[in-house]
């Protein structure tokens, strides 16, 4: 028995069906282009990764180095007190 139920044999059946049915040069590259669409994945969550750390990073740098004179003060009012 091999992998939950399925014999070493029956894989090989499959496998030799799928070969005849595509053909070694087809499959060869359905599996390129399988290899490189999971190495840009990873290199995207590299990216998002090492983007999150930079982001992590600077946050507290902008929190400390805010002033009062980022801030603007006034006086909320809504619509319907303008038109009274």
């Amino acid at each position: 028995m091999g992998l939950g139920g399925i014999s070493i044999w029956q894989l090989l059946i499959i496998l030799v069906i799928v070969l005849l049915l595509f053909g070694t040069k087809r499959l060869k590259n359905i599996g390129a282009d399988l290899g490189n669409a999971v190495k840009g994945f990873r290199g995207a969550l590299r990216e998002s990764e090492e983007s999150d750390e930079e982001r992590e990073e600077r946050a507290p740098e902008k929190l400390e180095r805010r002033d009062k004179s980022d801030v603007i003060e006034g006086e909320v009012t809504s619509r319907d007190k303008e038109r009274s």
